[in-house]
């Protein structure tokens, strides 16, 4: 399996590779786009049906990578050769058209293109061609597409199909690493700031109008750039550990991501798990995973995000129904059901013939 270690594909690896482990899966980790931080190699020592593979090539949507790439697929063919899998598992689409010689399943979290067109409101420029190009021949040489969400597979059947075989598997996390604790008056929220798709700056950018306080945690620097983005009115609390995280979660009241493009939303799915209140930006996939469970605002329009915090603030009844509806549609993503979906799927493909 590869993974990036910089977004939230690493949590999603370790919440699978986790849940595998009672089915016997046996997982050779092979990591890209910075080293492993000192939580991260903690995170991993208690895994026992995990070996990881560290490397730091630049990622695909990262500045002028391919030449990374090309070494990074090197690397890989070289690990493939070592491991002797049954099956490959891709978290990144470029590598889906090396000579695997082994069944591929590749998994479709995000792509710039769907990015683009969600964020900017337009078609991605003419300098991410390459970019576009190398991802549709990844994904269309796989055995076996995967995205998190129905939404997130058609923008990607219409930007790079057809593929071979799709399936959408949703994303999920073990309920043991949340609880709900005594809830305070605060809204919470966190992700990389610097991606302007979490669309957190809007948050910020109201929450002096709010009655309670704001708190943020996350990355606010990129990691490709180093470009720091300052936000005002909030209280910012810069990354947390996994612990630190679940503590203020099982604390907030409401959770607030007004994200213009969020393909699942693994944060999101932590608050539910804890007992907050939602609200999210409005898109397909948050309205496919969520339902009626959470509140949503149009992404542009921060007198709507304003409104609607407003309002689960002034109304402690509503607020408590919507947490409510939260958890309980929570228990649909749990890491359980996921590795039994890719266990289904893995399945299919150790038994197929390797397609040339």
């Amino acid at each position: 399996m590869t993974a990036d270690t910089v977004g939230g594909v690493w949590t999603y690896a370790l919440e699978l590779i986790r849940a595998m482990a009672p089915h016997g899966t046996q997982v050779s980790l092979a990591t890209m786009g910075a080293p492993l931080s000192e939580e991260q190699r903690s995170e991993v020592e208690g895994i026992s049906n995990l070996t990881v593979y560290e490397s730091e090539y630049k990622l695909e949507w990262m500045d002028n990578p391919w030449e990374d790439v090309q070494k990074a697929g090197e690397w890989l063919l070289e690990l493939r050769d070592k491991v002797q899998p049954d099956l490959i598992h891709l978290n990144g689409m470029v590598h889906g058209n090396l000579d695997w010689g082994k069944p591929v399943l590749l998994v479709v979290h995000s792509c710039v293109l769907s990015w683009w067109r969600a964020v900017k409101g337009q078609d991605a420029p003419a300098a991410w061609k390459k970019y576009s190009d190398m991802v549709k021949k990844g994904l269309q040489s796989a055995d076996m597409v995967v995205a998190p969400t129905q939404a997130m597979m058609h923008q990607a059947e219409e930007l790079y199909g057809p593929f071979r075989k799709s399936s959408v598997v949703y994303n999920g996390r073990g309920q043991h690493h949340f609880q709900f604790g005594r809830k305070e008056p605060f809204v919470f929220s966190m992700g990389r700031v610097w991606d302007e798709a979490k669309n957190i700056s809007m948050l910020a950018h109201i929450a002096s109008e709010l009655q309670w306080p704001v708190y943020i945690a996350g990355e606010e620097k990129h990691p490709d750039t180093g470009k720091q983005v300052e936000l005002e009115n909030v209280h910012f609390l810069g990354h947390l550990s996994n612990k630190e995280v679940s503590d203020w979660l099982s604390r907030a009241s409401i959770y607030a991501l007004p994200a213009k493009y969020e393909p699942f939303g693994l944060t999101v799915l932590e608050a539910a798990m804890s007992g907050c209140a939602l609200v999210v930006g409005k898109t397909e996939s948050q309205a496919e995973i969520w339902g009626n469970a959470a509140r949503y605002v149009d992404p542009q329009n921060a007198d709507e995000l304003r409104n609607t915090i407003s309002n689960l603030i002034e109304d402690e009844f509503c607020r408590n129904i919507m947490a409510c509806r939260a958890v309980k549609r929570s228990h649909g993503y749990t890491s359980d059901q996921m590795a039994q979906d890719y266990g289904h799927l893995y399945g299919q493909l150790i038994k197929s013939p390797v397609t040339a």
